[in-house]
């Protein structure tokens, strides 16, 4: 589906360009570029594949240090980075500088879809950037910062990029020659600053410089089969081993969906599939977080994985974090297996159903309420059943879905005395309100003998 969408929207803007002339004038610049011969043309042709393939805008000292790289070089020459002036005139108008963002970006949108249309123009560009993010990482002039650096981050501009990206390049696209430079940088990559900005940009830090993020962490981080593979066929690799946090190379790969690895991993009889972290969360707890239904469910064939297994920070099972992220995937692997309690509170007294209330996930709620033997208004710790937190919440969907159910009390007052109605009132959910109050006049009318308040004197 998604190569369809992205295929149309690539004839669209094709025709468009074609329909304004641009694609001519584009064919035509480039045959200007590829003229002027040397090093000019190697600028031009280089920044546009760069800026065309990057994953995020680069700011202008990021492309122009990039355009400096010598593949394989040990030493970063400054000598060699070229103003942006120059690479300005090198691309014949192509680039433009966006003053406001200080980055540089292609001169039109249907540019950006010409380049891609024609892929034979700059092979292949995504190995190509690794090798560049690579050769700057193995450079004498990075391995030399240490874990916690007082440089100044303009002396290495391409450090923050090459650090979190590299890896997303070389997994579209891996060359031989980039992966010799990726098991170059991971012979001395604990305590390599690259692990401190990876880890730091996913909300991830360490102190005192250890890290015991490997060469294989960091492959299935980012979910290089190949590279895991040559990790996996060395005899005195450890695939079971904890980085400062615990979390196991499977983990990484689980966490970050890469289904191919989390194969590679599991084939190994040596391997640990239910090793939780220091937080108590296991391989299938993070799969269950990300919504990545493949890994899911090559775990659970896998014998000695707990499908219900609570973390110890919040308490939550994995069924817990794929209700609370709308995952219907997952819920669905997990429903009807033997040893998963869909009514598991966590250490805030909320079930599953609970937090697909409070969330939202109208289709995930659907699914747990379909679950037999569900509880759907159990409360927690504070009283709030899953109404009430989808009334405070104004998630009309979900309180219809709830309200239908006899087993739910729609007057059902939290510990403070609040109903969902009094909560719908205090968020303004009009459409909520008046759900609520329709309900629970039905049923006030139904049972005259019942003596569910809807609007409760509660303090605060």
């Amino acid at each position: 589906m998604r190569e369809t969408t992205i295929s149309r929207r690539r004839k669209k803007l094709t025709a468009i360009a074609d329909t304004l002339g641009l694609g001519d004038t584009y064919s035509a610049t480039l045959e200007r570029i590829k003229s002027q011969g040397g090093e000019k043309s190697r600028l031009g042709l280089t920044a546009l594949m760069l800026i065309s393939h990057s994953l995020r805008p680069l700011q202008v000292d990021e492309l122009c240090h990039a355009l400096a790289i010598e593949i394989g070089s040990t030493d970063l020459d400054v000598g060699n980075v070229p103003s942006i002036t120059t690479v300005l005139g090198c691309c014949q108008g192509l680039i433009v500088l966006d003053k406001e963002s200080s980055t540089v970006r292609l001169i039109h949108f249907t540019l950006q879809e010409y380049l891609s249309s024609c892929p034979e123009l700059f092979g292949s560009a995504h190995s190509a950037i690794a090798e560049i993010c690579l050769t700057y990482l193995n450079s004498r002039q990075v391995k030399v910062l240490s874990l916690e650096p007082s440089h100044d981050p303009q002396d290495t501009p391409l450090l923050n990029y090459a650090c979190i990206y590299w890896g997303v390049h070389a997994k579209m696209q891996l060359s031989d020659r980039a992966k010799s430079l990726a098991l170059e940088l991971f012979t001395q990559y604990e305590k390599h600053i690259s692990i401190e900005i990876l880890l730091g940009a996913v909300g991830r830090s360490f102190i005192n410089g250890q890290s015991l993020f490997t060469g294989l962490h960091c492959a299935s981080f980012f979910g290089i089969v190949e590279i895991v593979t040559t990790f996996i066929e060395m005899r005195s690799c450890d695939i079971n081993k904890g980085d400062f946090t615990g979390a196991t190379p499977l983990m990484w790969a689980a966490r970050n969906g890469h289904e191919e690895v989390a194969k590679v991993l599991l084939e190994r009889e040596d391997g640990k599939p239910d090793e939780p972290d220091k937080d108590g969360r296991t391989p299938l707890a993070w799969a269950a977080h990300g919504g990545h239904g493949a890994v899911a469910k090559l775990l659970l064939e896998r014998e000695g994985v707990n499908p219900d297994t609570p973390d110890r920070f919040y308490g939550q099972t994995p069924l817990s974090w794929a209700a609370e992220k709308g995952h219907e995937e997952v819920i669905q692997l997990l429903q009807g297996l033997k040893g998963v309690n869909p009514n598991k509170p966590d250490k805030e007294g909320r079930t599953p159903l609970s937090w697909a209330a409070g969330n939202g996930h109208e289709e995930a709620m659907k699914l747990l309420l379909g679950w037999g033997y569900v509880s759907p208004d159990q409360p927690d710790e504070e009283g709030r059943t899953p109404l009430v937190w989808a009334a405070l919440k104004g998630h009309e969907g979900v309180v219809k879905l709830l309200i239908e159910r006899e087993d739910v009390n729609p007057g059902r007052p939290d510990e403070d005395g609040r109903t969902p109605l009094w909560w719908a009132a205090r968020g303004g959910h009009e459409g909520v309100i008046v759900m609520l109050v329709g309900v629970l006049a039905t049923r006030q009318s139904a049972h005259p003998q019942g003596r569910a308040r809807a609007l409760p004197r509660a303090s605060g």
